[in-house]
């Protein structure tokens, strides 16, 4: 059974690393995006130059937060305090106490 947690648990570590690198294609996008407004919007050269080095900035802080959120992806697979992670809640058979009884009258 340890293997199929180890094999949830990187699942879940890819499917979070997914959403860090969607999240930071759309900040790139949206710095591409903002930097074509500003160049639009600049009339001249020296602020052109700006627009576009405010854009390096976002898309290099973009990627670094990426890289810090896979950092913390493989950190949390490895203390097993991911999301999703149940802490404390014993482990349960999923047998139940066999004391239920099915009625099928109850709620008609």
């Amino acid at each position: 059974m340890q293997s199929g947690r180890n094999a949830a648990e990187a699942a879940k570590e890819s499917a979070a690393n997914v959403g860090a690198s969607a999240k930071a294609g759309m900040e790139k996008a949206k710095a591409s995006a903002q930097e074509k407004v500003d160049k639009m919007r600049a009339h001249d050269p020296i602020e052109k130059d700006m627009a576009r080095e405010r854009k390096e900035e976002r898309i290099q802080e973009a990627e670094l937060d990426k890289q810090q959120a896979r950092a913390e992806h493989a950190a949390d697979r490895q203390t097993g305090t991911g999301p999703g992670t149940r802490v404390g809640l014993g482990t349960g058979t999923g047998t139940g106490t066999g004391t239920h009884t099915y009625d099928p009258t109850v709620g008609r």
